[in-house]
Parts: C-alpha cells; structure tokens; sequence
C-alpha cells in the first residue's frame, strides 16, 4: 500500500512538472496590476523673462491614467525659493490633479529649478522643471 501511494505521488508530482515547463514559454497576456499613473500636460515651464523680487507660479496639472487612486506622499523643491502645494487628496483614476511651484525671484539671472514628485506610480519620483530669466 505505502508502495501505491509513493509512486501515485510522483506519478502527480511528474505531470505538474511536465504542465509547467509546457507552459513555461507561454506570455502572460491576463495579468492586470493595479497602479496609478501620471499622465502630465507638461513637466517643464519657461517663465521667459521675469522681473527680479517678483514671484511667479505655475500650475501643472495631471490626470491618473491608472486604475488605483493616485496618491502624492511628498513635494520637494530643489531650493528654498521655490514654494510648493499639491493635490493632497487622493486621485481617482481618471479624474485630474495638480503640483503647484512659486519661485520667489530673488536673484538676477537664469534660473532651472525642480520639484520632486513623489507618489505611488510605476516610476515612485517625477521631476518637474521651472526656467526663466529674471531681470531687474
């Protein structure tokens, strides 16, 4: 009996084996992770021409392509004289957000700034740039 159930066992254990590495070379096609995902009009603005001590802000906007809510955990400028605000709830899929960056321009001369965003995509961190000029 003992004899009987040990070669009926690896009687299963060899077809499950032979069905695997059958399939081995097949693509998985059906497989649908849930993510979110950043679909940006534009991840660079060019101020062109600012005046010196004047801020400035500009808006980018978003829409989660994904099929998850898109949440922001974090926005980070690259200095001190940029001032962010974000979409602080989560976004549905489908539905639209945005990262806003105020640069205070301070000094004269060219400037390309970044704000870091970081959320819960494929990627984790997006960079954003903001450039110009500043004048007096």
């Amino acid at each position: 009996m003992k004899k009987l159930v040990l070669v009926f066992g690896l009687l299963i254990c060899c077809a499950t084996v032979g069905q695997l590495s059958a399939n081995a070379g097949l693509p998985v096609t059906h497989v649908k992770f849930l993510e979110a995902a950043f679909n940006w009009t534009a991840t660079t603005f060019d101020f062109g021409q600012i005046k010196k001590d004047v801020a400035v802000m500009h808006q980018f906007s978003f829409k989660n392509n994904g099929n998850t809510p898109l949440v922001i955990s974090s926005v980070q400028a690259s200095c001190g004289c940029t001032v962010t605000d974000y979409s602080k709830t989560p976004i549905e899929p489908g539905a639209q957000g945005f990262v806003k960056a105020t640069y205070n321009a301070a000094n004269v001369g060219v400037f390309s700034k970044t704000v870091t965003v970081n959320a819960n995509t494929e990627e984790g961190a997006v960079q954003l740039t903001i450039k110009g000029v500043v004048v007096e």
